[in-house]
């Protein structure tokens, strides 16, 4: 991660992201979330790659996990439209490693006198890390049995249409029955890839096929670091044997073992909440590609191409009309994103009423919006009600009964 982060610095992400915008949207829950301005962000940033180096020499390795896990979290909770699954997944190891002794060997800890050498460590602590790859895979997989993905290979086909001119790759994807058989390949691949991984006579063929798949995916698609933590998180899956063997080519001579403990109940408790996060949907009577409602922190990966335009009407008790101008307050990054989510729709309508309700001196104002999205390639759709006072509305755990039903879902 040390990596993407110094990445995002370079490129002028940070300033982008978190700075550049005036209005910054939630995740539920976290409305209060303080935003710090920009000295404080760069500071923070400053301090996730400090303790990111230092986690990777093992100095002062339990407070660096520390403060790693509480910067990036902050910065994953910054603002709500930069949601990806492998930040979260960060965020999750990042949390894990604070009780994983990974700093007992080959650390300047060891050899400082911080920490006391040790060549074992207890299997729950792998199995922690495997259970926790093995729930990002399994609920992808699942969720990619949806009809769109399996039936109508959406939004595969669109993908690959649009990379249709590549050199030799290019003559594959434009074949009429690519996107059907990618869409199945990779349904297989998530469900079972785990499985394949556990056990030692596949274990090899298995972990090939990660290699591939991810450097597939990372070619095709802007997926980000996705391709390249998983690749590397899923080596400790091999044997403690396996891993001496190949730090023993690299010079390093490890003296390991793995000793059998009990799991900690709070571990016993996180992987409950893992399990049972994504599937807070089905509590939910409403559409869920088009929706989202218990979409996020579900391991729903590369399900939907969407697209949308969001435009907003304040109307006053005397009929006065005002159009407002999205890209006054947001970012087209964030424009972009606000205007497919329903609960950023409703987050930024209550921040128009905000906003225009103290510059007009006014507390009469009712806000609508006229949303339409394109969902996999349909024609675009009507999405909220037009009718309905988003001023009216709290978000909740409740379905959103003014999101309107797409017919062909």
């Amino acid at each position: 991660m040390l990596f993407g982060l110094v990445r995002s610095l370079l490129q002028g992400w940070v300033y982008e992201l978190y700075v550049k915008p005036q209005f910054f949207f939630s995740f539920y829950g976290f409305e209060n979330l303080p935003r710090v301005g920009e000295i404080l962000v760069y500071s923070i940033y400053a301090m996730a790659i400090i303790s990111a180096v230092l986690i990777c020499i093992g100095l002062f390795y339990r407070f660096a996990t520390l403060i790693f896990f509480l910067c990036f979290t902050y910065l994953e909770l910054f603002d709500a439209t930069n949601y990806l699954n492998h930040y979260y997944l960060i965020c999750l190891f990042a949390f894990l490693l604070i009780f994983l002794p990974a700093n007992r060997s080959h650390s300047l800890d060891v050899k400082l006198g911080f920490t006391k050498a040790s060549d074992t460590v207890s299997a729950w602590m792998i199995y922690i890390i495997m259970a926790q790859i093995g729930i990002v895979y399994t609920y992808a997989g699942l969720a990619k049995l949806h009809p769109e993905w399996i039936s109508e290979a959406m939004p595969l086909t669109i993908w690959l249409n649009e990379r249709a001119h590549w050199p030799i790759l290019g003559t594959l994807f434009s074949w009429e029955y690519s996107a059907i058989l990618f869409s199945f390949f990779g349904a297989f691949y998530d469900l079972f890839i785990f499985w394949f991984l556990l056990f030692k006579k596949t274990r090899p063929w298995a972990y090939a096929a990660v290699v591939v798949f991810h450097l597939l995916t990372w070619s095709m698609f802007n997926i980000g670091l996705f391709p390249l933590i998983m690749i590397i998180s899923n080596i400790i899956f091999f044997s403690a044997s396996w891993h001496k063997r190949v730090l023993g080519r690299l010079g390093v001579m490890p003296k390991s073992a793995v000793y059998a403990r009990s799991v900690p109940r709070g571990f016993v408790l996180f992987i409950c909440i893992q399990l049972i996060l994504p599937l807070r949907f089905l509590c939910y009577n409403s559409q869920l590609l088009w929706a989202e409602e218990g979409y996020r922190f579900g391991w729903r990966v590369m399900l939907v191409e969407k697209s949308g335009l969001a435009h907003f009407t304040l109307k006053t008790s005397d009929h006065t009309v005002f159009e407002v101008d999205n890209s006054k307050f947001l970012t087209p990054f964030q424009e972009k994103q606000m205007a497919i989510q329903p609960d950023f729709i409703l987050q930024y309508a209550h921040y128009l009423g905000e906003y225009y309700s103290q510059q007009l001196q006014r507390k009469d104002l009712r806000i609508f919006v006229d949303a339409h999205v394109a969902l996999n390639g349909r024609v675009s759709h009507p999405f909220i009600n037009p009718k309905q006072d988003l001023l009216l509305i709290e978000d909740g755990f409740k379905t959103k009964q003014w999101i309107i039903t797409h017919p062909d879902l």
